[in-house]
């Protein structure tokens, strides 16, 4: 599906169920995309994760019910999926400011209204990318499961927890020591950060990486397949994580809705670092390598 038009009919979608008990997954379903692909996109356009969404439209709409109807509160709890009174007054009163009674008494909730998606796209044909067709590669690394709503401030953490337990002694230059240093060492991992949507309930896979030598697989290290298919690779220059994420959000606001050719397929995306470089640096280089098909001409 053309990427705008999946953004307008999840949003759509939410807006017609707001008052069942709906997931980022349900949502992703709906307009057949990888919920990883989908929830990054939603956040890097509209500045909401999924979840962020559906609950400050529900509060807005409970604010709105306290105002003009009469119904109990702990009715309008359960109408908008909150299972109980108190868990509702609770993100109710954080998202307004005032309590259920304070609004029906007559103090005036926070608007949040339904998004439109309307985006004038210039330049995005422009970006520096290609298309490689790469051939099935197997990649071996240290893995974590995270979440969606969490994961931009735990993988980082992640990073350097292996860094620090796995990678510093052989990266200055030391022999290995154990079986996991002489992984790192022999399969370049750090290379690659890897993110693969194969799991449930907001959950994805997370794998610091590299490609895969041969050899040993330590306990607790995984090694993950990909097929044969074609990516869009976007070369980055620039300090890291701010040249990755500046392009990540071009990759969803300027390239995604205004190629005509191609569009997301898959469940993963891989970052690439280089290892030769220092990650502060200026001209620091790194790419995200994201897996794409050609659009039907029909």
């Amino acid at each position: 599906m053309e990427w705008l038009a999946c953004i307008r009919k999840s949003i759509d979608f939410m807006e017609q169920h707001l008052t069942d008990d709906i997931t980022a997954e349900d949502v992703a379903r709906e307009v057949a995309s990888s919920s990883f692909f989908l929830q990054r996109g939603f956040s890097l356009m509209t500045g909401y994760t999924i979840g962020e969404y559906i609950r400050n439209r529900r509060l807005y709409l409970a604010s709105r019910d306290l105002a003009e109807s009469g119904d109990k509160i702990i009715d309008i709890a359960f109408r908008y999926c909150y299972e109980t009174p108190e868990s509702f007054a609770k993100a109710f009163s954080r998202f307004h400011g005032f309590s259920p009674s304070q609004v029906r008494g007559g103090a005036k909730g926070k608007s949040f209204l339904p998004l439109t998606i309307t985006i004038s796209v210039q330049g995005g044909a422009f970006m520096d990318y290609k298309i490689a067709q790469k051939f099935g590669f197997r990649v071996i690394g240290f893995q974590k499961i995270f979440s969606a709503d969490t994961a931009y401030d735990e993988i980082p953490k992640f990073w350097d927890e292996v860094r620090e337990k796995y990678a510093s002694s052989v990266c200055a230059g030391n022999e290995p020591q154990n079986p996991y240093e002489k992984a790192v060492a022999e399969n370049c991992i750090g290379e690659y950060g890897i993110c693969i949507d194969d799991l449930d309930s907001g959950r994805f896979r997370y794998l610091i990486a590299g490609k895969y030598a041969g050899g040993d697989v330590p306990d607790g290290m995984v090694v993950y397949d990909f097929p044969q298919g074609d990516w869009a690779v976007f070369d980055c220059i620039g300090a890291i994580p701010e040249s990755l994420q500046s392009m990540n959000t071009r990759i969803f606001k300027e390239w995604l809705p205004g190629n005509p050719d191609y569009e997301l397929c898959g469940n993963s995306n891989v970052e690439w670092y280089d290892s030769t470089g220092k990650t502060s640096d200026p001209d620091y280089r790194s790419a995200i390598w994201i897996p794409v098909r050609r659009k039907s001409k029909e």
